[in-house]
């Protein structure tokens, strides 16, 4: 005895319709799934919901963050980074999955300084043609823990950063900020 196989075109049409649904259902089941894994472990896109990286960055742009490169290579100074608050902020009433953004400007084992409105790198000065106006208050010498980092607004004079609530872990680095969608006239990349 063989087994005939049976040409779809024979079967009766809510077979034929309850096939079609299965495939579709597969396709969706399959786009959600790499969705969700590509936001997970590769790029996700953020909202800038403050004015604490102006000019750089406005509130309302859209972004995209990437996830891989800092599974390959650390963070660097320069690089703006989103992030979940560190225990200092969430004591304070921030929630966990509140994310922040940032730009690095110490990395863990250098010093950094604020003197005269002017940032100081391992005893030299910063030039920051991206900031909105030279920070106000003065910051005696820190040196960053390994593992951690010391991350400021572009909008020295009002943003929430590390002068205030101290240094950031490296693990609660989400990801790198490396291109704004959002608006159409200020597309580009970081």
């Amino acid at each position: 005895m063989t087994l005939k196989e049976t040409d779809p075109t024979e079967a009766p049409g809510w077979l034929r319709i309850w096939h079609k649904q299965q495939e579709n259902l597969t396709l969706v089941a399959i786009a959600l799934c790499l969705a969700f894994l590509i936001r997970t472990f590769v790029a996700e896109p953020r909202y800038i919901p403050s004015d604490s990286m102006v000019p750089t960055l406005h509130t309302g742009d859209r972004l995209v963050i990437e996830k891989v490169s800092y599974r390959l290579n650390p963070p660097k100074t320069g690089d703006i980074i989103v992030f979940e608050p560190p225990t200092s902020l969430q004591r304070l009433g921030y929630p966990k999955d509140q994310a922040f953004i940032k730009r690095i400007i110490a990395e863990p084992g250098q010093t950094v300084s604020i003197v005269n409105g002017t940032v100081y790198l391992n005893g030299q000065p910063l030039q920051e043609d991206y900031i909105a106006e030279p920070p106000r208050l003065p910051l005696e010498l820190q040196k960053v823990p390994a593992d951690q980092y010391f991350v400021m607004g572009d909008n020295r004079n009002d943003s929430n950063d590390s002068r205030f609530w101290g240094f950031l872990p490296r693990q609660n680095i989400i990801g790198r900020a490396v291109f704004r969608f959002w608006p159409f006239d200020r597309i580009g990349v970081f």
